[in-house]
């Protein structure tokens, strides 16, 4: 079965995947373009960029009903656990083979404070190798040259930030691109506040036009696949 992936609105994803359900930075509660509620989801494991509380979001409310286990770099997967949370804390450039693929984490440029101001480690992005092929979620993080080397790997799709201000911009969205050499990529984090409003088709035509990578522009709550 394939592997399919729904955008949540803001960066929040659904990954289905191997008969497990993944989600990623599920903030879902006050955020304007959330297709649902979080009481309405299910997960095995949700991946947690970084301590923001529009990344953060409802991963304890969804991770306690559900008894998903947690994957995020040691120092959230600390504080985490005494919330009586399942985790598995990991660190930039370690990997570990998960019960749905294998999960690497990769640098992000950005912050990552928990919003009660305390320490919440470093960000990080997300390089999923699973059966039925690679994504590399970026999450927040501005342009950095070593995405090079994370397309090295043969990425599928890349999930990127175009919103801007707090993360790349389009510009260096397509910058990203032209670095990472997806076969497809997904925009996200733009247009859940004016802040970071965007238009994704503009930055699609301009993939098109400048890249080889088929752009996947969806609208929240729609689904693509891995493919």
């Amino acid at each position: 079965m394939a592997t399919t992936i729904t955008w949540l609105g803001h960066a929040a994803l659904k990954i289905v995947t191997g008969g497990k359900t993944v989600l990623v930075d599920p903030f879902l509660t006050g955020q304007p373009t959330a297709p649902c509620k979080a009481d309405t989801l299910t997960a095995d494991y949700i991946l947690l960029s970084h301590g923001h509380g529009d990344h953060l979001g409802d991963t304890v409310s969804i991770a306690k009903r559900c008894g998903a286990t947690v994957i995020c770099n040691y120092e959230l997967s600390e504080y985490l656990a005494k919330q009586g949370i399942k985790t598995h804390g990991q660190q930039h450039g370690g990997g570990f083979q998960h019960a749905f693929g294998r999960v690497k984490l990769t640098i992000a440029h950005h912050g990552s404070a928990l919003p009660d101001g305390s320490y919440g480690g470093n960000p990080c992005g997300f390089l999923l190798y699973l059966n039925d092929g690679k994504i590399y979620a970026a999450c927040d993080t501005g342009l950095f040259l070593d995405m090079q080397l994370i397309g090295d790997e043969g990425i599928d799709l890349a999930v990127l930030p175009i919103g801007d201000n707090y993360t790349m911009g389009p510009d260096d969205a397509v910058r990203a691109v032209k670095l990472i050499r997806p076969k497809r990529a997904l925009p996200i984090h733009y247009n859940t506040f004016p802040v970071i409003a965007q238009d994704a088709a503009a930055w699609a035509d301009r993939l098109r036009r400048e890249t080889t990578c088929t752009p996947v522009v969806l609208k929240p709550g729609n689904s693509c696949e891995l493919s």
